[in-house]
């Protein structure tokens, strides 16, 4: 029985980019390779979309922010619209510690993603339901201590942040992606209205 075939030509050039992008690095202090969290953002996408572009800037979405790669690199070996849709998905740059600028960076995020169009969204939850995942994971391991991990070591913050993403992306609310997503952030932050 003969496969199915499909032009895969961008994002393989993608996941190639991503991967020497990020090669010798560490997730978050996990003990396994950075890549391993933009290739399940890239699964989870995949579960919602087979659209090439979506796919890629799955695999790139932390390249910029993350790595030494550039918007302008992105544009030029992906396109204006891969290059938008990580631009998109990435922390904007303010002056001042990860501490201090973390409440503005995902504010702005949060307002971003909530006016964002579908396919901005689409890439943003595949990034966010990786990260919702790792966090449910520890926290069923670790407790209140997860917390100390990050710049920011209150839990209420992260309450907030997820809540807030939670409501950004809701017109994603049709996929299991989303649906999975929301039931974690209400599983370690508990409900919210």
């Amino acid at each position: 029985m003969a496969k199915n075939k499909i032009d895969s030509t961008l994002l393989d050039r993608a996941i190639t980019f991503a991967v020497k992008a990020h090669a010798n690095t560490e997730r978050n202090g996990k003990g396994y390779p950075y890549i391993v969290h933009p290739m399940e953002a890239l699964v989870i996408v995949a579960t919602m979309t087979s659209d090439q572009e979506l796919l890629a800037a799955a695999a790139l979405h932390d390249t910029v922010e993350d790595t030494d790669a550039t918007f302008e690199q992105i544009r030029d070996e992906f396109g204006e619209r891969v290059a938008r849709l990580v631009e998109t998905e990435s922390d904007i740059v303010i002056d001042g510690t990860e501490e201090d600028t973390w409440y503005l960076r995902k504010k702005v995020a949060i307002a971003r993603l909530g006016a964002a169009r579908r396919d901005e969204q689409i890439v943003a939850l595949g990034d966010k339901l990786s990260n919702m995942r790792g966090i449910a994971r520890d926290y069923a391991e670790l407790g209140e201590a997860l917390w100390q991990r990050f710049h920011v070591k209150e839990k209420a913050p992260h309450a907030w942040h997820y809540q807030g993403l939670a409501k950004a992306l809701s017109p994603l609310a049709d996929t299991e992606a989303y649906q999975e997503f929301n039931s974690l952030v209400k599983k370690v932050f508990g409900d919210y209205s």
